[in-house]
């Protein structure tokens, strides 16, 4: 099992939802934890609330600058964790052209922003430990879902890109798809979400995956074999499970 106690953690993502569940499951591992996100003031108060030392660096995924000011802020880390991620739900019927631009920027092209300032340098170190999150809405098409669906495939397939370049070395390279979780994003949902998870639950799955060498994990089990397996089912198969909506 890795250990993570007393290592020097950058949380993207940390003000609301799985990213401050997780920040309070790691602060209390022992990690420090440095928390970013745009709203410096929930970021503080989550700060404060976690009891081991965290530093807050406030940051905009979606702005290059913002994203390379914080990082020289921070320095040298232990590993990072990709939370950040904004979500509409949406048809094609009803396309938003800057709400599905927002969603491509903050969790595919963020992504890359971020890595971009900490993998050449755990590269050339040869140590590290990367944690990027996608969705079981990234293993294929869903209806309702433009720009998030997307953005989270490109994701994954970015950190399915990263752990094949990178095995092997002293940089780790973790994924996880989680399925439904209850935060405000997914609150915006008309449709009913099975197997539903409490934002702590899914942190500790998450944890857990983080501690081990596993390259992914895509959770709830049972919920997840669903879309995994879909990858293989025909597309008349696959869209008569999923109609449109």
């Amino acid at each position: 099992m890795r250990d993570l106690q007393g290592k020097r953690y950058w949380l993207v993502g940390a003000s609301e939802g799985l990213g401050r569940a997780l920040a309070h499951r790691m602060s209390q591992a022992g990690v420090e934890l440095i928390l970013s996100a745009r709203n410096a003031d929930r970021l503080q108060a989550l700060a404060d609330e976690l009891p081991n030392h965290a530093q807050v660096v406030a940051m905009d995924v979606a702005d290059t600058a913002s994203v390379r000011a914080a990082a020289a802020k921070i320095g040298a880390i232990d590993g990072v964790v990709y939370l950040a991620g904004l979500y509409w739900p949406m048809s094609a019927h009803d396309w938003d052209a800057d709400k599905v631009e927002a969603m491509c920027d903050v969790n595919l092209t963020g992504c890359a922003r971020v890595l971009g300032q900490v993998v050449p340098a755990m590269a050339a170190a040869d140590r590290g430990h990367i944690v990027i999150t996608g969705s079981l809405a990234g293993f294929r098409g869903l209806p309702g879902s433009i720009g998030y669906g997307a953005s989270k495939a490109g994701t994954m397939g970015l950190a399915e890109t990263l752990y094949a370049d990178l095995r092997g070395s002293g940089v780790a390279v973790q994924l996880v798809n989680p399925g439904f979780i209850k935060t405000r994003l997914t609150s915006q949902n008309t449709f009913q979400m099975p197997f539903i998870m409490d934002p702590d639950a899914a942190a500790q799955r998450m944890f857990h995956h983080m501690r081990t060498d596993r390259f992914k994990l895509s959770f709830p089990t049972g919920f997840s074999l669903l879309f995994r397996l879909g990858q293989f089912l025909p597309d008349w198969a696959w869209y008569r499970i999923f109609p449109r909506r």
